[in-house]
């Protein structure tokens, strides 16, 4: 599934795709932002107003 529209996309949704392509595809979320060009603030701002908060030790949202 692509990133295109993350920042329309239902929070839950998102927070799975980016989980599901962090574990599978990319080493970090800088990775994955990079390869999509997102901006990482917007991303993090809409999973954080859904109570997702990225665990950099874990590389997902919680």
């Amino acid at each position: 599934m692509d990133l295109n529209n993350y920042a329309t996309m239902d929070p839950v949704m998102l927070m799975s795709i980016v989980n599901m392509k962090l574990r599978d595809e990319f080493d970090s979320l800088e990775d994955l932002v990079r390869y999509y060009d997102i901006d990482t603030a917007v991303l993090c701002t809409r999973l954080e107003e859904a109570g997702f908060t990225y665990i950099e030790d874990a590389n997902q949202f919680r």
